[in-house]
């Protein structure tokens, strides 16, 4: 894996829950500027995702195992998008909680891909 990626993809992810965070303490909904930078997040996922995968192919193998692997990838990837679209469905503070919570859930599992390819 690429660990400059992971850094920058956990780093987003922080500053993605800290922002939604911030409206949340201010009593405010998730608005469209939360949504683009949810998008921007998920992006930087799925590069993360393809490259994994690429890496895979290419015969490289994670310490910890490729099914793990593969799993936490797919839950990086998701993470952000479904707390997102649950945000959408609460309008109010707790959208924005839900928001802060999908960021910090990503950071985590960076982590955890970090460790499991053996870093």
């Amino acid at each position: 894996m690429l660990d400059a990626l992971t850094l920058v993809t956990g780093v987003a992810a922080l500053l993605l829950a800290a922002w939604c965070g911030w409206a949340a303490y201010r009593d405010q909904p998730t608005k469209d500027w939360h949504f683009i930078g949810m998008a921007v997040v998920s992006v930087l996922a799925l590069v993360q995702l393809v490259i994994g995968i690429v890496q895979l192919a290419r015969g490289e193998k994670p310490e910890q195992g490729t099914t793990i692997f593969v799993a936490y990838l797919l839950g990086a990837f998701a993470c952000v998008p479904a707390a997102g679209f649950m945000s959408l469905g609460e309008r109010t503070r707790w959208g924005s909680v839900t928001a802060a919570a999908g960021g910090v859930v990503l950071a985590v599992l960076e982590v955890r891909l970090y460790d499991i390819w053996g870093g």
